[in-house]
Formats: C-alpha cells, structure tokens, sequence
C-alpha cells in the first residue's frame, strides 16, 4: 500500500497532458497514473508501457492523457475492494499478471494502491546483467589516467557502485562485469559481488574488441543478458524493461533515447525548383542509442569469441538473420558519462537528489 500522499500524485483527470502523467510515473516510482473522475471514480490506468507505446508512436505529448485510454474499446480496469487480505491481492496480481493494484470503495472511489512488493515478495528479474568496464575512459581524461572509467565518484560512491546498486534493487542476482583498462581495479573493487548482495563474475578482455565483441566470453545461458555501458546513469525500470522484451517476443531490445535539436535557420521544403513550405528554426528529433540491452540466446550465437564485434553491427547481424529486434524508449533519467561536461552533471545530479 501507498501513502496517501502518494496516492494523491498519481491520480490524474483525462484531461492532463501525456507529459505530465510522464513526469508522475517518473516521480513516484509506481509504474503507473490513475485517470479519475472529478468523484475520483477510477476510470482507466495508464503504465509505463502505455505510455513508451505513444513515446515510440511520436504521440504529442501535450495532449491529454485520455488520448491514450481510448473508448468504449478499453478494457475496465482491473482492481480490488477495499478490506481485501494481502494474500489475495497477491494471488489477484500473480494471476492478471500485474505488480499493481487499483483498491477502490463501493463507489468506484479510488483509496489506494497495492504493489506487489508491499504485499508480497517480488520473483527475481530472470536475466543476467553484463556490465561492460572494459573501455579506456580517453575523453574524461586526466581522471582516467590513473583510476578506470567506472570507478571515477559519483558522489560518495563510484559510477559502478551505482549501477551493482540499482541492478540489486530491481531483482537482479548474477552480474558479470567485462573489463579490459585498469581491470585489475575493478576486479578487486568488486570481488565476487557479496558486498553487493550480487553474483558477480569479471571477465577480463585481454585486448579490446569494440562494444559487443566481450559478449563471446559470456557463458552460455537460457536467461537473456541485460547488457548496459558502464558509463551509463539512469533510473530505468529494469523490470518494465524485460516485461517488454517478453511482451514483444524480441530476441534483441535495444533501449533508446529521444534526442531533439532546434535548426538554427529557417527549413525550404521544395518540390522541383517551387517552394510548397518553410518552417522557421524547427525542431527535429531522433531516437539514439542509450547503451542498455536485453539479448536473448539466438543474438549471442552471433559473436564469436575472440572477434571484434561493435553493438551495431550485432544488430546488423541479427537483422541478416531475420531475428526481432525492437526499441524501448528511456523516459527516465538518463546520462551518458562520456566526457568532463557530463561527469560534472552526474555529480551535480547526485548532489542535488535528481539521481
């Protein structure tokens, strides 16, 4: 169950912007808005892949939120009474196949939320992670010269510090962490992972093979690797992460991030030599790579071991295959520590609570 405070943020009308009902799940943590009446009769959920669905469709997210709950068409939503004992909550959401719960009263009211890690354990994310540490850190050099890109602080912990932290507190048991540059820091840093709660396992790459060539040196699993840069800040939900890959039938999920820039000069669309329209300093947009993964076993076949091998040409590998690659959109936060500007972000943010 929820404070009432709680509650209170993620209880939206139809007619609040996407936008806003973003930053509400973002905030909260929970997963998910209640669109309410003016009573606060629920009417309709909206998750967080309802809304990676309008992020990926390039939906206006200034529009209101009922857009996405649709008519008639939507299904009601599934909720519980209030009274209702834990353990049958649990059983209700195990058996929809849900991690939340909408309680409500006689009247339709909404009174709360039950999660599923309140009201019983949460299984462990069935993946094993793949941290990749193994890069030379050249641009946010003179820090690297003396410590790996990974263990450079972030606050009062290091950058992988952070990362074995939030793989732990979503449910992830094995890690396996690819080093090649100062790689004896890091294996020594991390251990065997106890200190973590975590299985970690280092696997040294004796020279370097790009940014998917250590995946060869993974041992063979059923269970599909997450994959994520080293250099990578970000409070994506790793749950709704894999829950999506297992949704979608994807032998590979590639976690992308919205990039948008505003042209500096007026844009001439013409056809010919004739002008049909101009748009004044436009903003244009792209979907970028964020350097997180979920592969299956089908992908890893395709690196061979010892080979250099670049994530985009894995991916170009698996659509010569024919294999299902789909994209994931990171509305969270999201940092790529690559260079100085963005490590003093990263300390900043953490300073400030943003991370």
């Amino acid at each position: 169950m929820i404070r009432r405070g709680d509650l209170k943020r993620i209880l939206v009308s139809p007619d609040c912007p996407i936008r806003e009902a973003i930053l509400r799940i973002d905030q909260s943590g929970l997963g998910t808005v209640l669109v309410t009446d003016g009573r606060g009769r629920l009417l309709a959920t909206v998750t967080d892949g309802d809304v990676r669905r309008a992020i990926l469709a390039s939906v206006d997210l200034e529009a209101p939120v009922k857009q996405l709950v649709g008519g008639s068409e939507r299904p009601i939503p599934f909720t519980a009474s209030m009274g209702t004992p834990p353990e049958e909550l649990v059983r209700q959401m195990r058996e929809a196949g849900v991690r939340h719960l909408p309680i409500v009263d006689g009247d339709g009211k909404v009174v709360d939320l039950a999660r599923l890690g309140d009201v019983g354990p949460e299984a462990t994310i069935p993946v094993t992670a793949v941290v990749m540490a193994g890069g030379f850190g050249t641009r946010l050099r003179p820090l690297t010269e003396g410590t790996p890109k990974p263990l450079l602080p972030i606050g009062e912990k290091p950058l992988l510090h952070l990362i074995l932290d939030q793989l732990r507190e979503a449910g992830v048991r094995k890690v396996r962490v690819t080093t090649h540059y100062r790689g004896d820091q890091i294996s020594q840093y991390v251990g065997n992972g106890e200190a973590f709660g975590l299985d970690v396992v280092c696997v040294p790459e004796d020279r370097p093979l790009g940014t998917a060539g250590s995946l060869g040196f993974i041992e063979p699993t059923d269970e599909p690797l997450l994959v994520i840069n080293g250099d990578i800040l970000t409070r994506l939900d790793f749950r709704h992460f894999v829950a999506f890959h297992q949704d979608h039938e994807a032998a590979m999920t590639v976690a992308v991030r919205r990039y948008e820039f505003q042209v500096p000069y007026g844009v001439v669309e013409a056809q010919g030599v004739r002008v049909v329209g101009i748009s004044e300093k436009p903003m244009v947009g792209f979907f970028v790579n964020a350097g997180i993964y979920l592969l299956d076993r089908s992908i890893l076949a395709l690196v061979t071991r010892g080979e250099r091998c670049d994530m985009p040409d894995l991916i170009k590998r698996a659509f010569a295959k024919g294999l299902n690659v789909v994209t994931f959109p990171v509305h969270e936060y999201w940092l790529d520590v690559g260079q100085l500007e963005d490590y003093q972000t990263a300390c900043e943010d953490v300073r400030s609570g943003r991370l």
